[in-house]
């Protein structure tokens, strides 16, 4: 499965060099990414990211790294995703939040003495972003109360179970995310057999159901306060998983998910009323904020 084909060869490679203002702390970036992927979908190679990917009626995959021009990333994507290549280079920029300004995430962090060391620690440090509001939503409710790692596996077998297949260069990265479709018009038992409660099971399919009809329209360009109010809306979704999708999936700089475990144990706050309040200090930037608290507990803060 994944391996060399012919087919991948016939026409050259898409390359592109996309800019960002310095610092960019790549390694924390994609370890994020990465990390929280499934396999078949996404994973590093060395300091390169590797991916499928598909926009709009076109699939293929891609590579990014450090490129060889100061301040770039080089993206090497398959020619199918030639067709696509505006909206691509607009779902890199996201998905790497490479339109960020680091000095003014740094001048309104650095007042607190624990960001301000963690800032200096990890200059650069960007909001994960995703190229599918649909794949990030997935992943957002499969975290929901449980640990990264079971998350991460629960994610792999839906990826597994419902991903339509891709051929790549690469050994095992042979599908893509599942579509909205696949999830709607499953069973429910289904979707419960990956080893889900029935609850998380249906939350699952509501959110698939809900994109797949556009019922749920809250994509890049509507106004995040908005997007979360209609997120909430849907049973089973709650504020800390409105606030993830939007930190990473509308870039919301300023969403917080004030519920989360790992943030109250890394401010050794216990309630999230008193770590709400202790943000209100971080504003704007409050999703960068959680992002170097998660980053210092995963370097073993």
């Amino acid at each position: 499965m994944g391996s060399m084909h012919t087919a991948v060869r016939t026409r050259h490679p898409l390359q592109l060099d996309l800019p960002y203002t310095a610092p960019l702390a790549w390694e924390p970036l994609v370890d994020f990414l990465a990390g929280r992927g499934a396999l078949q979908l996404e994973r590093l190679d060395g300091r390169r990211y590797l991916r499928t990917a598909r926009i709009n009626d076109c699939s293929g995959w891609l590579v990014v790294e450090p490129s060889p021009i100061p301040c770039a990333l080089r993206v090497t994507a398959s020619a199918t995703l030639e067709p696509v290549a505006a909206e691509l280079t607009t779902g890199l920029r996201s998905l790497f939040d490479l339109d960020a300004d680091p000095a003014a995430v740094t001048a309104g962090l650095q007042r607190d003495p624990l960001l301000a060391d963690l800032v200096a620690t990890t200059p650069g440090l960007r909001l994960p972003g995703t190229l599918s509001l649909f794949e990030l939503g997935l992943r957002a409710i499969l975290g929901q109360q449980v640990t990264v790692k079971a998350a991460t596996t629960l994610f792999n077998r839906l990826v597994e179970r419902f991903g339509d297949q891709i051929t790549t260069p690469f050994d095992g990265l042979d599908r893509l995310c599942p579509r909205p479709e696949a999830l709607a018009d499953t069973s429910l038992q289904s979707v419960i057999d990956l080893g889900l409660t029935q609850r998380r099971a249906a939350t699952l399919q509501g959110f698939a159901r809900a994109v797949a009809d556009g019922s749920l329209d809250i994509g890049p360009g509507h106004e995040p306060e908005a997007a979360m109010a209609r997120l909430t809306r849907l049973p089973g979704i709650g504020p800390w998983t409105a606030h993830y999708i939007a930190m990473r999936a509308l870039s919301h700089a300023d969403a917080f998910p004030e519920a989360d475990i790992g943030l109250m144990r890394a401010c050794g706050i216990d309630r999230p009323a008193m770590l709400r309040a202790r943000a209100e200090a971080w504003r704007p930037w409050r999703a960068y904020a959680a992002m170097h608290l998660w980053n210092w507990r995963n370097t073993g803060g």
